[in-house]
């Protein structure tokens, strides 16, 4: 669950730039949720109970993929991109961009 102020947009961010289909929205209740190659991704409005001012997360979600080149391939133009497709050493073809909201999305596959 993402917390934003900003769900409607969100969303559109991830149909439009990272080729997520929406499977669940509700105006009223502030929730959606958007899927793409089986991962979901669920948006909030915060609730009453939380401290909320804007969206914070000190790590990353990963992603993994069989099909990370094809991905980065997608992508590259329609996000803002924390580094480029590269294999690193401990073993992972990788890449990461940022969203809407400035969560970063990490997308990798092992390599031989």
């Amino acid at each position: 669950m993402l917390y934003t102020r900003q769900v409607r947009a969100s969303v559109d961010f991830y149909i439009e730039n990272l080729g997520f289909t929406c499977v669940g929205y509700d105006e009223d209740w502030g929730w959606a949720t958007v899927s793409r190659d089986g991962v979901e991704i669920m948006f909030a409005l915060p609730n009453d109970h939380s401290t909320f001012s804007i969206p914070k997360f000190t790590g990353s979600f990963y992603i993994r993929t069989d099909k990370v080149e094809d991905i980065w391939n997608e992508l590259k133009g329609k996000a803002i991109i924390c580094y480029p497709l590269e294999t690193f050493d401990y073993g992972m073809r990788e890449f990461a961009v940022y969203d809407y909201n400035g969560y970063l999305l990490q997308f990798g596959m092992p390599v031989d």
